[in-house]
C-alpha cells in the first residue's frame, strides 16, 4: 500500500464534496436516462451557452489587443451568432451535437481497431477490439436515426455519462473517507 501525504481538513473535505457533487451527478444522470429528450435539450443550451460567453469574450480580448483584427472580429461573430442560434431553437443544436457525437464515435472506432490490430498477441487486445466495435455500433445508431434521433440520443448519452461520473465521486468520497479515518 501506498502511503500518500495527506491533510485530514483536506480530506475531510473533499470526502464532503466529492459526496454532494456525486449526488447531483447521480440525480442528474437518472434524469438524462429516464427523459433524454429534457436532457438533450439541456446540452445543447449549455453549449449555446457556451459559445455566447466564448464569443463576447473573444470580442472584449479582440477589442483590447486589435480592434483593426477582421479575423478577432470575424470569429467573435461566428461564436455569437451560433451561440445566438443554439439558445434561440436548441433543437438544430441537438441534431448538430448527435451528428458530432457519430463522428467522435467512428474516430474512436478507427482509433480502437488500429490499436487492438497492433497489439493482437498480447493479452488483452480483444478488449480494445471490443471497444472499437462498441464505438462502430454507436456511431451507426446516431447516423441511422439522424437528425431524429439525436433528440434522445445526446441526452441520454450524457445521462449515463453523469450517472457514472456521479458513481466515481461517491466512490472516492468513500475511499477519502477511509483514508481519513486510518483504515
Amino acid at each position: 500500500m501506498i502511503n500518500y501525504p495527506y491533510k485530514k481538513e483536506l480530506l475531510e473535505q473533499f470526502s464532503k464534496n466529492s459526496k454532494i457533487a456525486g449526488i447531483i451527478f447521480l440525480l442528474l444522470g437518472v434524469v438524462g436516462i429516464f427523459f433524454p429528450g429534457i436532457m438533450s435539450i439541456a446540452t445543447a443550451l449549455f453549449v449555446g451557452w457556451l459559445l455566447l460567453f466564448s464569443g463576447f469574450m473573444a470580442g472584449f480580448h479582440t477589442y483590447k489587443t486589435d480592434k483593426k483584427n477582421w479575423l478577432g472580429w470575424l470569429k467573435t461573430f461566428i461564436l455569437i451568432v451560433t451561440g445566438g442560434l443554439v439558445v434561440i431553437n436548441p433543437i438544430p443544436g441537438v441534431a448538430a451535437l448527435g451528428i458530432i457525437f457519430a463522428v467522435y464515435f467512428l474516430m474512436d472506432s478507427f482509433g480502437s481497431f488500429a490499436l487492438a490490430f497492433e497489439m493482437k498477441p498480447e493479452k488483452g487486445w480483444w478488449v480494445v477490439l471490443l471497444n472499437g466495435i462498441l464505438s462502430v455500433l454507436m456511431a451507426v445508431i446516431f447516423l441511422v436515426g439522424w437528425p431524429f434521433s439525436s433528440l434522445w440520443l445526446v441526452g441520454l448519452f450524457v445521462g449515463i455519462s453523469l450517472l457514472f461520473d456521479g458513481v466515481v465521486l461517491l466512490t472516492l468520497s468513500h475511499y477519502a473517507k477511509k483514508m481519513d479515518e486510518g483504515e
